[in-house]
């Protein structure tokens, strides 16, 4: 086997990728069309541009959340600010004076992406600065989020038909869905940043031990604080998306528990809950994973009441093939018994000398 095969097997990636690839395969099984890829009108259609068209806003959050995880940080809030990105783009365009020109949407989309700023700053404030726990924060924003986001569209679902607002989750771009390259521009970019710059070490030495990270000069209160405003940025983008998919705000379904995918997504990819360690690229396979999986139980026709126990089982199984301690305990073979020694003289096994005493040990 070569050492480059061999290396990746000890990856934390491969029993992701594993997974991924079994979860294809089976969708070929069942669909034996799943791989197929068409053009029309210069735009590529299939099975496959759906899993990476609706895995996008899953995978753009749980991008944020990587960064936040890996400084021993959670944010339970971008579920919420999925849901005001959205409705307050869609407030604004709607009460627009012209609700389908391009300038109602480009500042609808910049109000919503600032104000998902400002409620990054906000859990980073109380994160870096105050010392509230990351749970505790998150989830006041959580639970008032959701709660704005209504006091926005008034409790209702407002429709709005920009042309502009509609490309950012309808449109395409080099034949892809824009949404697609829009996301595999923001992955690459922090991946060069985590891997080319010093950045990506720091938020690594700060979710090692941020204690000895701010002795020796490190700056982990500016770090914490802006991997949550950048978590909060990346569930503005996706709350965009998520509205321009259906061209309407919905406060209440928005988001709902897409935490807790971003959360699992992580968790899949390699990245330690207890911090230091992260994969910007385990978390894209995670993110597959889970948008896969939803697809695989349409296709197989698992009955919806139990949908969500066939996957829990399955990332289950997923999350335990990652698990040192279980294929350690795998590999593990039993001791060989000892043969006694041979019988010398028929007065038993021979006994073994008494270690040479010391004037220490005597």
């Amino acid at each position: 086997m070569p050492d480059s095969l061999r290396r990746f097997g000890r990856s934390p990636l491969f029993w992701p990728v594993l997974a991924l690839a079994a979860l294809l395969l089976l969708n070929l099984v069942l669909n034996p069309l799943f791989f197929a890829l068409r053009v029309d009108d210069g735009h590529l259609y299939g099975s496959l541009v759906d899993v990476l068209k609706n895995g996008t806003p899953t995978a753009l959050i749980a991008l944020g959340m990587t960064l936040v995880v890996a400084t021993r940080g959670i944010d339970l809030s971008v579920g919420a600010t999925v849901a005001i990105a959205g409705s307050v783009a869609c407030a604004w365009i709607a009460s627009a004076p012209d609700p389908t020109s391009p300038s109602a949407a480009m500042v609808g989309a910049g109000l919503a992406l600032g104000l998902a700023l400002l409620l990054g700053a906000w859990n980073g404030l109380l994160v870096s600065v105050f010392g509230i726990q990351p749970i505790i924060a998150t989830l006041v924003l959580m639970t008032a989020g959701r709660g704005l986001a209504q006091l926005v569209t008034d409790g209702q679902i407002i429709t709005v038909a920009n042309p502009l607002f509609g490309q950012l989750g309808g449109g395409y771009l080099l034949g892809l869905p824009l949404s697609v390259v829009l996301a595999a521009v923001v992955f690459v970019a922090v991946s060069l940043v985590a891997r080319r710059t010093a950045l990506g070490m720091l938020i690594q030495s700060v979710g090692i031990n941020p204690t000895a990270s701010r002795l020796a000069g490190v700056r982990a209160r500016g770090i914490i604080w802006g991997v949550y405003v950048f978590a909060a940025l990346c569930a503005g983008v996706a709350g965009l998306i998520i509205s321009s998919n259906v061209t309407a705000a919905d406060a209440n379904n928005a988001g709902l528990w897409i935490e807790l995918d971003a959360i699992l997504a992580v968790v899949i990819g390699g990245t330690l809950l207890s911090g230091g360690r992260y994969s910007i690229g385990g978390t894209l396979v995670g993110a597959l994973i889970l948008q896969t999986l939803t697809t695989t139980v349409y296709t197989v026709g698992i009955p919806p009441e139990i949908t969500l126990v066939f996957k829990a089982a399955v990332i289950i199984a997923v999350c335990l093939l990652q698990s040192e301690k279980l294929r350690a305990r795998f590999r593990r073979r039993p001791a060989r018994p000892v043969d006694p020694a041979p019988d010398v003289g028929g007065d038993g096994p021979v006994q073994p000398s008494m270690p040479h005493l010391t004037k220490a040990n005597r």
